[in-house]
């Protein structure tokens, strides 16, 4: 199938409109998320500004060329974000009048609130059907989708995210970022095999997806050539989807095919790897899950790792490890 990635004047394509799912009430994160959504938990970034995680996860897709953010939420959310933001900015600037960062912060914010659009899932139907939801905001174009659970932190100049943009503009197709995954962990993951591109070990053809395999099954039907034993390709939590993805979630939701009890997003993407092209990276970088035990502890110290609080955080936590020593040995 021939993808439109060329405007009607023969321009290419630019992936201008982002998406990123936060309906859940993130159970796991209890009791913090019975308090605040937990897309609005604080991590410190990069930067070393303390921001939402939802702020840290529209930068990337922001900083990646999107210029207006479609968020997937719960009923009654919308409003609750747009305030917060809002009180976030109000409060920063009044709480510490004067400071650079608070001023920087409070402008960031604020320009975030301008470029955000709110999508409802009324029902906690699963992640396709969370997608299908903010089907009107991609308006027939190319979509880039993230996670509002997933940090992603770049191991070079490029973000994960542009990255992934960067290959299926080049590519003309429907990507996804993937990450070699130790196969006790595959069960929390979309999971895929694929032929590697030749001269090119990082990008593969998709053949299979399965959502959540045990390994039992990924070692049948998921092996992918290249990897480390014991090691299968699963989702990074990037995609950049292609128009025809609205439609195959359309037939899903029409017809409630349902895996796991879900509406699942793996379903629409394995049929659309049967009709097109449509390729995984290996992206050059790590992905964060805060859905998990220790999840937000990992992706606090692997931002300020690769931030501007590298040196403080190896110095805290090699004090940290040497009381913890010294208590274990009295």
């Amino acid at each position: 199938m021939e993808l439109a990635w060329w405007d009607n004047e023969g321009e290419p394509v630019r992936i201008t409109r982002a998406i990123i799912t936060a309906a859940g009430r993130g159970a796991r994160q209890y009791p913090a998320s019975d308090t605040v959504q937990k897309a609005m938990l604080p991590l410190v970034d990069r930067d070393g500004l303390t921001k939402p995680v939802l702020q840290i996860v529209a930068e990337e897709a922001i900083e990646s060329g999107a210029e207006d953010v479609c968020v997937v939420v719960a009923p009654g959310d919308e409003a609750v974000y747009r305030a917060r933001f809002h009180g976030y900015a109000d409060n920063l600037l009044s709480a510490y009048k004067g400071h650079d960062w608070a001023i920087e912060q409070a402008s960031r914010l604020e320009e975030l609130a301008g470029r955000l659009r709110f999508a409802v899932q009324p029902e906690p139907e699963g992640y396709g059907h969370a997608v299908w939801c903010a089907r009107e905001f991609a308006a027939g174009e190319p979509v880039l989708l993230l996670l509002s659970d997933h940090l992603y932190v770049s191991t070079e100049t490029r973000r994960c995210a542009r990255q992934l943009i960067d290959l299926a503009t080049a590519e003309d197709c429907a990507a996804s970022a993937v990450q070699a995954t130790r196969e006790h962990l595959i069960h929390q993951y979309g999971t895929l095999s694929g032929r590697r591109l030749a001269g090119r070990p990082d990008i593969h053809v998709i053949d299979e997806i399965i959502e959540k395999p045990n390994p039992t099954l990924a070692e049948l039907k998921l092996q992918t050539p290249g990897l480390r034993a014991g090691h299968y390709l699963c989702f990074f939590g990037i995609h950049v989807l292609t128009p025809s993805v609205f439609d195959l979630l359309d037939d899903l939701v029409r017809r409630q095919v349902r895996e796991h009890g879900h509406i699942q997003l793996t379903t629409a993407l394995q049929a659309l790897a049967s009709r097109e092209r449509y390729l995984a990276l290996e992206t050059q970088g790590c992905r964060y899950n805060l859905g998990v035990k220790f999840g937000v502890v990992e992706a606090q110290i692997a931002l300020a790792m690769a931030g501007v609080d590298r040196d403080r955080i190896i110095a805290l936590m090699l004090e940290l490890v040497l009381k913890s020593e010294q208590r274990r040995g009295t």
